[in-house]
């Protein structure tokens, strides 16, 4: 499909009308877009929603991912009352009303926004109505909630983490908006050209309330052409976005190019390059994209041969998704040039895939009967840990023993490179412990 096409009878926006994000939020959880680990048929809510035995939750991720959406839809699914309030701007009172109608309904499905900053006043008096399953709490929150969410509310709750939306996601979202004639914009006589939806889906990181709405005042701003049609075109979504398309080629290859070539710029310790190519990242908007291939590069290219390095680079790409654009261009700064002016090893994971590698070539080895788990009853008439070597009772905390299964005892998977002052001493510790163990066994 080169474009979407949808040929309605035009009409005109109403003033104070509630944005395209709100009206095309789900009213059932097969309407959910996403998140099908946690909504898909089979999954953990599917099945409190199925069996009505639903339980207080706390969703946390990026903005715009289905948080919100989530809680309506379990509230439609199950036909309780739906309620939305924020911890930090709305009163005890609030809370009280809501309460107040659990009472008289029987049940209410209950959206506290940002409870990451509910104060103790009001978690005492929400605590009583949890417990007795008259309010059913969806708490939302972008913080991660094991450290910012009183001990007393996670006791409650069970906790799940939401990911922003796929490209894919976001166009089944686009595509549902376009052609709904209810709440969507299915009355407006809109083209939507590929391009354009391709760019909705990728510069808005996994937002779907953002892209939504970015749709919605293309199709409001533009006027129709001589035929009646309105015309969505790269060039107006990248105004509504104001974020530029990274791609220019038909293909789109050019958004992976990138990537690539800034991965490539960092592993050659180009940090010029590297940061030209992180600036078109960030020009787009694609910030989800940069961190990700940021952490990957920290671990894979650089490794032990600075792991403190790979450290303040992962600290810093956590602080860029916390302020997110345009603030985060500069943690995102120092992370850069650290990973492309560090020493590089990709020992550690070249050791994994060799790991890996002989562990899918191989029939399962049989585990040594002297590392095998011997706390249970039974396990010393099997020989299960009997001639295991506690290390801790030999000077130096080691002692020579056999680790791996008999037909790979001699497998050596890590082999370090020494490119830093770190990876030269494990790289002499791993030979010296190799050597001892080696003569100790013969």
């Amino acid at each position: 499909m080169s474009a979407l096409s949808f040929n309605f009878r035009r009409k005109t926006a109403m003033p104070g009308q509630k944005p395209l994000a709100y009206r095309m939020r789900p009213q059932k959880i097969e309407e959910i877009v996403g998140q099908q680990d946690l909504v898909g048929p089979n999954k953990i809510i599917w099945r409190m929603v199925e069996a009505k035995r639903l339980s207080s939750m706390i969703l946390y991720g990026p903005p715009g991912t289905g948080k919100t959406s989530i809680a309506s839809a379990i509230a439609g699914s199950t036909h309780y009352a739906f309620r939305a309030l924020n911890a930090a701007t709305d009163s005890q009172k609030d809370l009280q009303v809501v309460a107040e109608e659990a009472k008289m309904s029987g049940t209410v499905v209950l959206l506290l926004d940002e409870i990451h900053r509910l104060n103790k006043v009001k978690q005492d008096f929400l605590l009583p109505h949890l417990e007795s399953g008259a309010i059913i709490l969806i708490g939302a929150t972008t913080e991660n909630p094991y450290l910012n969410v009183t001990p007393a509310i996670r006791s409650r709750t069970q906790i799940f983490q939401v990911q922003p939306l796929s490209q894919e996601d976001i166009k089944v979202a686009i595509r549902r908006a376009l052609s709904d004639q209810e709440n969507g914009l299915g009355q407006y006589q809109t083209h939507l050209s590929e391009e354009a939806l391709n760019h909705l889906s990728q510069a808005t990181n996994g937002d779907l309330r953002s892209a939504l709405n970015s749709l919605e005042l293309a199709v409001l701003s533009t006027k129709p052409d001589d035929d009646g049609v309105i015309q969505i075109t790269l060039a107006v979504v990248e105004e509504t976005t104001q974020r530029q398309a990274l791609v220019a080629d038909k293909d789109g290859d050019a958004h992976y190019d990138i990537i690539s070539a800034l991965q490539k710029s960092i592993r050659g310790s180009d940090v010029d390059a590297a940061l030209h190519y992180a600036a078109r990242l960030i020009i787009a908007g694609d910030l989800q994209i940069l961190v990700r291939r940021l952490i990957v590069i920290a671990y894979e290219d650089i490794g032990l041969a600075n792991p403190n390095g790979a450290q303040r680079a992962v600290t810093a790409i956590q602080t860029a998704e916390k302020l997110g654009l345009p603030e985060a261009r500069i943690p995102l700064a120092n992370a850069i040039i650290e990973l492309a002016l560090s020493p590089k090893s990709n020992s550690a994971y070249t050791a994994m895939d060799a790991a890996i590698a002989q562990a899918g070539r191989a029939k399962a080895q049989a585990i040594p009967n002297h590392l095998r788990d011997s706390h249970y009853k039974g396990a010393e008439k099997l020989g299960h840990g009997n001639e295991y070597i506690y290390p801790h009772d030999y000077p130096n905390d080691w002692v020579a023993q056999q680790y791996l299964p008999d037909g790979i005892a001699t497998d050596r998977y890590f082999q370090p490179k020494g490119n830093s002052t770190f990876e030269k001493q494990l790289k002499e510790v791993n030979q010296s412990l190799k050597k001892q163990q080696d003569d100790g066994l013969k």
